[in-house]
């Protein structure tokens, strides 16, 4: 796992579970602004991951060095799903291609958010960066 991404899970892991909760908000309140070109709210150009819960869009790009870029947009009163998004951002934004495709899809079951979140939302997680290394697979092979 990318360390970025393997800190992020060892701070979950090893705090208690209120604590866990205000990491999450963290993140929520911490994932970027998209970038103008994402900005007309069409969401033509991203794609929707439809497992979540909440309407939740990504894009990913590969850019001039062959780092991954990732771009969330996930509405303010989705703190949860804004969290994650905050939490792959964080983890993987800047990535190479093969640490993206190395995550593995059960990653998160590791940070101890079972108690504190929905096993539905868990998925919403799991599906997110399933959506994210199918977009970069198919980025990579073209």
């Amino acid at each position: 796992m990318r360390p970025e991404l393997a800190a992020i899970v060892e701070e979950f892991a090893n705090a208690e579970r209120g604590e866990r909760l205000d990491y999450l908000l963290d993140y929520a309140n911490d994932l970027p602004e998209l970038p103008e070109r994402y900005q007309d709210g069409s969401h033509e150009t991203m794609q929707q991951v439809e497992e979540c819960q909440t309407p939740l869009f990504l894009a990913v790009e590969l850019d001039d060095d062959e780092r991954v870029r990732l771009f969330f947009d996930a509405p303010a009163e989705a703190p949860t799903t804004r969290a994650f998004a905050g939490i792959l951002h964080t983890g993987l934004d800047g990535a190479t291609p093969q640490e993206v495709l190395e995550t593995p899809l059960e990653f998160a079951q590791k940070m101890g958010l079972n108690q504190a979140v929905s096993p539905l939302r868990m998925r919403g997680l799991s599906a997110m960066l399933g959506r994210i290394k199918a977009l970069v697979a198919a980025a990579t092979a073209g």
